[in-house]
C-alpha cells in the first residue's frame, strides 16, 4: 500500500505541484483582486462624499450669498441712499436762484441784463452739475456697498466654516466682531459726510467746463445731451490721478495701501491690524483694479442711457426733435433726485444690478476673495 502510494507520488507529482501552484496562484490573485475591488469601492465612496459634500458648500454659499445682497438692497444702501440724497439737495439747493429768476421775470426791472444772463448761468452748470454728480453718485454708491458687502460676506462665511471644523479656531482666531462689521458698514456714509464737497467741487469745475459756449437759445435734442452729459462725467474721471475718485468715497489712509500689497512675512506692516484695517484694504484694492473700473464704465453708460431716455419720455417726445437749452433745464433739475430714488423703486440701481457683466463681477468676488 506505502509502496503504491509511493509509485502514485512519483508519476503524479509533477501534476500536484502544478495544480496546488496554479490554485495558489489563483487565490493570492482572488485575494489582491477582491483588495482592489474594495479599495475602489471604498474610494468611489469617499469620491461620492466629497461631491456631496461640494454640493452642499455651493448650495450653502450660493444661498448666503443672495442673503448678502438682499441684506445691502434692503437695509444698507437705502439708509446710505437716502443720506446722500439729503446732503446733495442741502448742497446744490437751486430754489434761490430759481425764486430770483421768478421774480425778474414778474419785475423785469428788478435785475439788469448782465445779472439776468448771469443767473441763467449759475442754474445751466449748477442743474447739469446736479444731475451729473447725483448720477455718479448713486452709481458709485451703489457698487461700493455691493463691494463691501461681498467681502464682509465672504470673511464671515470662512469664519464661520473654519469655527465649525475648529473649537480651536474659535477661541484663538481674529474673527470680525461687531465693532469692526458696523465700522465697516457704516464707511459707507464717507462719501455723504466727507467726501461731498470736493467731490461737488471737481463735478462742477468739469460741467462748467464742457458748457462753456452753450447759450440758452442752443437746441439740445437727446443726441446733443447724452453727449454733453457724458462729456461731464469723462472730463471728471479724468481729473487728477487715475483713482482720484476712490477719495470721495473712503477714507485715505496709508496703512490700507500697505496692506493691500503686504505679504504674510511682512511681519511690522501685519503686526497690530484689526479686522476692519484689513477689509478696509480689501475694498481699497478691488476699488483701484481694472476689473472694478470696466464696471464702472459699464454702469455709468447703462444709467446714462436710461436716464436720457427717461428725459425724452418727460419731454413729451420734444427731446427728440430738441428744445431750446433754457428749457431743457427745468427737466435737467428734476432728474437729480429721481437718480436717488429709494433703491427699491430706482429702476436706475436696478439697471446697474440686473446687468449680466456686473452680477459676474459681484459673484466672482464673493467666491474667489482670498481668506485672510
Amino acid at each position: 500500500m506505502l509502496s503504491t502510494l509511493r509509485d502514485f507520488w512519483r508519476r503524479h507529482r509533477r501534476k500536484a505541484f502544478v495544480t496546488v501552484g496554479v490554485l495558489g496562484s489563483g487565490y493570492f490573485l482572488y485575494k489582491l483582486y477582491d483588495a482592489h475591488r474594495r479599495k475602489l469601492a471604498d474610494l468611489e465612496r469617499e469620491l461620492a462624499d466629497e461631491r456631496e459634500g461640494e454640493r452642499f458648500i455651493k448650495a450653502q454659499m450660493q444661498a448666503h450669498f443672495e442673503n448678502i445682497q438682499r441684506i445691502a438692497d434692503t437695509t444698507t444702501l437705502p439708509y446710505a441712499m437716502h443720506h446722500l440724497s439729503s446732503r446733495i439737495a442741502e448742497e446744490l439747493d437751486l430754489s434761490q436762484l430759481l425764486e430770483r429768476l421768478q421774480n425778474a421775470k414778474n419785475q423785469p426791472n428788478s435785475l439788469t441784463h448782465s445779472e439776468k444772463i448771469e443767473l441763467w448761468d449759475r442754474l445751466k452748470i449748477i442743474s447739469f452739475t446736479r444731475m451729473a454728480l447725483s448720477l455718479w453718485a448713486m452709481t458709485m454708491l451703489s457698487l461700493y456697498i455691493r463691494v463691501q458687502v461681498n467681502i464682509l460676506g465672504r470673511h464671515l462665511y470662512i469664519d464661520t466654516a473654519r469655527g465649525f471644523e475648529s473649537s480651536y479656531f474659535l477661541e484663538n482666531a481674529d474673527m470680525i466682531d461687531r465693532d469692526d462689521e458696523q465700522k465697516f458698514l457704516a464707511s459707507a456714509d464717507f462719501l455723504s459726510n466727507y467726501g461731498l464737497p470736493a467731490l461737488m467741487s471737481d463735478m462742477q469745475a468739469a460741467a462748467a467746463e464742457i458748457l462753456k459756449g452753450k447759450q440758452l437759445k442752443d437746441f439740445f435734442n437727446s443726441t446733443v445731451l447724452h453727449e454733453t452729459i457724458r462729456q461731464i462725467l469723462d472730463r471728471f474721471m479724468s481729473i487728477g490721478s487715475p483713482h482720484h475718485w476712490v477719495s470721495y468715497i473712503m477714507p485715505e489712509d496709508a496703512r490700507f495701501d500697505r496692506l493691500a500689497t503686504a505679504s504674510s512675512s511682512d511681519s511690522k506692516i501685519l503686526f497690530d491690524v484689526t479686522k476692519f484695517d484689513q477689509l478696509m484694504a480689501e475694498t481699497g484694492a478691488v476699488l483701484t483694479s481694472a476689473e472694478f473700473g470696466s464696471v464702472v464704465d459699464i454702469s455709468l453708460k447703462a444709467v446714462l442711457d436710461a436716464l436720457v431716455v427717461d428725459m425724452g419720455a418727460q419731454s413729451g417726445g420734444s427731446l427728440t426733435s430738441g428744445m431750446p437749452l433754457a428749457k431743457l433745464l427745468s427737466l435737467v433739475t428734476q432728474m437729480g433726485p429721481l437718480l436717488l430714488y429709494e433703491p427699491s423703486k430706482n429702476r436706475f440701481i436696478q439697471i446697474i444690478q440686473s446687468d449680466p457683466e456686473v452680477e459676474i463681477f459681484f459673484s466672482l468676488l464673493y467666491a474667489n476673495m482670498p481668506p485672510s
